[in-house]
């Protein structure tokens, strides 16, 4: 026993103590986390594949004042990602067959390139949409702000939102807000794909229910 054992033995015994107790209080909390893994995890996967079930949709019919394409990723060259161009090309193809005379594209920058919007655009008039059928939206950075800054740009009553199969109930959830008549489209991505951005989704839907960013008065103020 050394000298500071020898003249306060409790000050040694409350060392120990304390040691036990945060060694003990670390395995609990690993039980806890491993147990919240065993559980939650599957029930994770299993809402990921309900988001995506539940954006799978048959082609629209009608008439709609616009077609809408929900921001995505703009690649460090400028160039929409992949998943931005299969809802742009889908979205129109859409336009062709004459579903609306205006097709929005929504998205602001991020950390590189054009805005998402821009980035769209450019693409849609490659595949042959004048500009006089474009809408850019280039100042969002979130699915509620595609929303509430499209509705500043024009008096569209009726629109189709295109995006990807996991992300359809949450834009119809957040469109609806703000226009009076919204259907969802969803492009399907490869697996990989779709499968990161379900679960994605799933974990957003959890943040925007648990911090309340929106609100459930049904507003149509821009």
């Amino acid at each position: 026993m050394n000298s500071i054992e020898q003249r306060e033995p409790h000050v040694t015994l409350e060392k120990r103590r304390l040691s036990w107790v945060q060694s003990k209080r670390r395995l609990f909390a690993r039980w806890v986390l491993g147990v919240v893994g065993v559980v939650g995890f599957p029930v994770w996967c299993a809402l990921a594949v309900v988001v995506d079930h539940l954006g799978r949709r048959p082609e629209p019919s009608g008439s709609y004042d616009a077609i809408v394409v929900a921001g995505c990723r703009v690649l460090p060259n400028g160039q929409p990602s992949q998943s931005l161009a299969r809802r742009v090309t889908q979205a129109a193809e859409f336009w062709r067959q004459g579903l609306a005379p205006k097709l929005a594209l929504t998205g602001g920058k991020g950390k590189w390139g054009s805005s998402e919007a821009e980035a769209s655009a450019s693409l849609a008039r490659k595949l042959g949409v004048p500009d006089s059928a474009l809408v850019l939206e280039d100042r969002s950075t979130s699915t509620l702000e595609n929303a509430r800054f499209l509705r500043a740009l024009g008096d569209f009553q009726r629109i189709l939102v295109v995006t990807d199969t996991y992300h359809v109930r949450r834009c119809e959830w957040f469109f609806r807000k703000y226009f009076d008549e919204v259907h969802g489209y969803g492009v399907t991505s490869p697996f990989w794909d779709r499968a990161k951005g379900a679960f994605r989704e799933v974990l957003a839907f959890v943040a925007y229910v648990a911090t309340g960013p929106w609100s459930l008065k049904d507003s149509h103020e821009p």
